[in-house]
């Protein structure tokens, strides 16, 4: 099959996705984002690559205006024509859409249906549910009209689609109040790149570079947007402020990263250490650097956002410290695994107590990232995962035929 898959984000499973299916013997063109904020995979071609796979960026050629609504709505949708054309260009058989927002899939799947080509809906969150709540909350009864037009225009294009994939069955009950077809529904859990993210000891390059190998690190990787609460980072910070021991380390860009760089200079913490984005090859020597890795959700997120960040967590074989939904499936596995320690969304003292508990205990710590990391040995398999794509896609293909 000629497999075209976006992900808007250009994160790192998705393209690993994309070079296994192209090693099983199919045309696959992977395409993301250029201008859209958050960590990247390996999105370059590389040694070994199959002559079947091809990467590329969509560059729309200006920034994408995250937190302004009516820029942003402009923008998707010239977004959504850009696609269109990269469809057109490459004919696929069928076209797999990851972290793509609606805006954006209207034109693409319109020219799908137009053409006989099977369109794929890989879930990985309930945009609409994330709009009502964070402009409920913001925006108030202003909000309601907003949240029932991506409603409407989510649900639609599930319902349109040849095969929907959520990433959870937490997302079953509401696809089917939408009206989507239970046989078209395949849950496939995110994972991470194991063979990507070797471990690393605490001693390397990147912790040498920063003077970071000879700590106790907390440290937070990934995207700080409206669904987290970088006040949990800022606090750990200032709770051990006088501890030069200890370290908490961002690494992010954006809204949250650019609060906590105003704290910063406002409060006065040495202790805080805010950096980039990393190289996804760099990225081993990063979470290695760590003795704990920290998440965060709000609790508007619920079970309609699974934090990726948790499942390259997992690979790392360091414990982990959430701040999020109980019932959030990345919670759960969390939890099910005991790979780390899981606090309410809201609860910042017991956030922080949490921290002190695994500072002060290394075996625990131990313990903690060594049943994480064998979590993703025992279920990060790509080829196994790859043959539940291959599957689906599959379907679409056939059922559009």
């Amino acid at each position: 099959m000629r497999i075209l898959l976006h992900d808007n984000s250009g994160h790192p499973f998705q393209v690993q996705l994309a070079r296994e299916l192209a090693r099983r013997g199919h045309q696959v063109r992977h395409l993301f984002s250029a201008v859209f904020q958050t960590p990247h995979g390996a999105l370059e071609r590389q040694p070994g690559d199959p002559d079947t796979f091809e990467v590329a960026a969509i560059d729309p050629g200006e920034p994408f205006a995250k937190y302004s609504y009516i820029k942003r709505l402009r923008q998707e949708r010239r977004y959504g024509a850009l696609l269109r054309q990269e469809l057109a260009a490459f004919a696929p058989d069928v076209a797999l859409m990851s972290n793509t927002p609606p805006d954006s899939l209207v034109a693409p799947q319109r020219w799908c249906r137009a053409q006989g080509v099977g369109f794929v809906f890989w879930v990985q969150d309930i945009y609409a549910e994330a709009v009502a709540r964070i402009l409920g909350q913001r925006l108030g009864p202003l909000g309601k009209p907003v949240a029932w037009h991506y409603r409407r225009l989510e649900g639609g294009l599930l319902r349109r689609s040849n095969q929907v994939v959520p990433i959870t069955d937490d997302f079953g009950p509401l696809l089917q109040a939408w009206g989507v077809a239970a046989d078209r529904i395949t849950v496939i859990e995110n994972w991470s790149p194991l063979d990507e993210l070797p471990l690393r000891s605490k001693d390397n390059a990147f912790a040498r570079q920063h003077g970071l190998h000879d700590k106790t690190v907390l440290l937070y990787s990934g995207t700080l947007g409206l669904k987290h609460n970088p006040g949990l980072l800022l606090a750990i910070a200032e709770a051990h402020r006088d501890n030069p021991s200890v370290a908490v380390v961002v690494v992010s860009e954006g809204l949250g990263a650019s609060w906590l760089a105003e704290r910063k200079v406002e409060s006065g913490l040495d202790n805080l250490m805010l950096l980039p984005f990393q190289p996804f090859d760099r990225l081993p020597e990063v979470l290695g650097a760590a003795d704990v890795l920290l998440a965060i959700l709000e609790p508007e997120a619920g079970i309609y956002s699974v934090p990726s960040k948790v499942l390259t967590y997992l690979c790392a074989g360091k414990p982990l410290l959430t701040a999020m939904p109980g019932e959030n499936l990345a919670a759960r596995t969390i939890q099910r695994q005991e790979a780390g320690m899981v606090v309410a969304p809201a609860d910042t003292e017991g956030f922080v107590a949490a921290a002190r508990t695994l500072i002060a205990d290394p075996t625990r710590r131990a313990t903690l990232g060594g049943n994480g990391r064998a979590y993703a040995e025992r279920t990060f398999d790509v080829r196994r995962i790859a043959e539940r794509f291959e599957a689906v896609l599959k379907a679409a293909h056939g059922g559009h035929r």
